[in-house]
């Protein structure tokens, strides 16, 4: 069966910038991970489908080598490394396309002789020996490669609190062994304190390389879920806490959400809207930076419908208090703006 486009796979245009490649590919594998798909044989085969087209689409050499040749051109024998012109002849070459002496001749000096291999060989050694598959070099001047296996990539989302405190996860992935497709199951330690973007190392994990060549390794890239309340600062964790326009005229006790579970808070009577509480060490732990903090912005919600009676008594009410800290303040500094002018 005819392998599809490589960018029809993706479904992106052939200019796609390496970025929206990515984005694609992201947004395709989310949605056809076996994990999400047990047992749905056209989602594995989907899987692999833009696994394979991606690992070509997001190396630059690899592209370039597709773009030229397609399909041939990113194929085991016929990749960024490898000598195109040796691997033409290694499978027939024009044999067959003419009689003695021809493309097809194996006499002495002829292209399909030892000659052959040494003329291309030295002509486009040197500018086909280059990275086979990520991260693996040639070794000899006219292309020879002892190869290591293409370095793969997975994504991995964790929740805040899992970067927080690090996870173990299960993740499951395809890579090549043996030259044939398997399906990986492996164990990742997800340490605290990681943050979206970063990378995880498993060496030798990735694709088997060809021949004696090593294997290469899976970089899982970390994406840390947003939070309904949190948000990360260095290592302090921000919060905002709302509450109504009596509790913090009062004061009171309340509940609130950390890293590892719910605390309580007192909340001070004349507690402004802004004003921030902090609770000491409920931030990220780091080795360098310490432990750090829970910051909590109380908002004090004021409510915009009331009834008449209601506004009757908060003006009876507003008629008695005496200004707080902030309202005093300000109306003293205006005092003395007014004086200047």
């Amino acid at each position: 069966m005819a392998k599809r486009d490589y960018y029809e796979v993706l479904g992106v245009a052939r200019t796609a910038p390496s970025d929206e490649i990515k984005k694609a590919f992201r947004k395709l594998a989310m949605k056809l991970h076996p994990d999400k798909n047990p047992g749905d044989k056209k989602a594995e085969e989907r899987f692999k489908e833009i696994n394979e087209a991606y690992d070509v689409l997001q190396d630059v050499e690899k592209r370039k080598m597709y773009d030229q040749f397609g399909h041939m051109g990113s194929q085991q024998g016929f990749k960024p490394g490898s000598n195109p012109f040796e691997e033409f002849a290694r499978q027939g070459g024009f044999r067959g396309a003419g009689g003695a002496g021809g493309f097809g001749s194996s006499s002495e000096g002829g292209p399909g002789s030892e000659g052959y291999q040494d003329i291309f060989g030295d002509i486009f050694g040197d500018f086909f020996s280059g990275s086979t598959r990520s991260g693996a070099r040639g070794t000899g001047p006219r292309g020879a490669n002892r190869a290591r296996g293409a370095d793969l990539r997975y994504t991995l989302t964790i929740s805040f609190e899992e970067s927080a405190t690090g996870a173990e996860r299960t993740i499951t992935f395809v890579r090549q062994r043996s030259g044939r497709e398997e399906t990986a199951r492996l164990a990742v330690t997800v340490p605290a304190g990681v943050r979206t973007g970063q990378r995880l190392k498993l060496r030798g994990e990735g694709d088997g390389g060809p021949g004696s060549g090593a294997a290469g390794d899976l970089y899982v890239i970390v994406n840390v879920q947003e939070h309904a309340f949190f948000k990360r600062s260095d290592n302090d964790v921000h919060m905002d806490l709302p509450m109504s326009f009596v509790d913090a005229a009062l004061g009171t006790t309340v509940e609130v959400p950390t890293l590892t579970g719910r605390v309580s808070l007192k909340v001070p009577p004349g507690t402004y809207s802004g004003q921030v509480f902090r609770l000491k060490g409920k931030g990220f732990h780091s080795s360098d930076k310490g432990s750090g903090d829970q910051l909590i912005k109380a908002l004090v919600d004021v409510p915009r419908e009331l009834t008449p009676e209601q506004k009757e008594l908060l003006q009876k009410l507003g008629s008695t208090l005496k200004p707080g800290q902030l309202l005093k303040n300000y109306q003293e500094q205006l005092e003395r703006i007014k004086k200047k002018v």
